[in-house]
């Protein structure tokens, strides 16, 4: 039986002024997502070997698929808790949750980019295709 995932407390948004400025309207844009999206949960650790060799991807998968789901990482030796609540055996762990907090995959170990996206792209998320490899010199 999966563990439940805890709900992301909302954002306390500034008090409405007679005429907000268009930075105020932005960081509103910001703060309130149009849609829910899938969400892409790793349980590892920042000295854990495996895990700072897929550093490098979850922080590409934040900055570049934050439109598309959402990528968040647990140190789970800072906080053992959420190991316990995650039921990890192994770090890293990567577990893939749908829109409406189902999850629907979990992995053990380190997982690459491209097997990740394909992941996503097999529970329904639209991706760009993989960009295909550099011919040799």
């Amino acid at each position: 039986m999966a563990a439940s995932v805890p709900t992301p407390s909302p954002v306390a948004h500034p008090a409405p002024t007679a005429e907000p400025s268009l930075a105020t309207e932005k960081v509103a844009a910001v703060r309130t997502p149009t849609a829910k999206l899938p969400r892409l949960v790793d349980l590892g650790a920042d000295r854990c070997i495996p895990c700072k060799m897929m550093k490098p991807i979850l922080d590409e998968f934040q900055r570049d698929y934050a439109d598309r789901f959402v990528t968040e990482f647990i140190d789970v030796w800072k906080n053992p808790d959420a190991g316990k609540q995650y039921g990890i055996r192994v770090i890293p762990t990567q577990i893939f949750y749908d829109a409406e907090g189902k999850e629907r995959f979990r992995h053990e170990g380190f997982y690459g980019k491209e097997d990740m996206l394909a992941k996503w792209r097999e529970l329904g998320v639209d991706l760009p295709a993989a960009a295909p490899a550099p011919a040799g010199n």
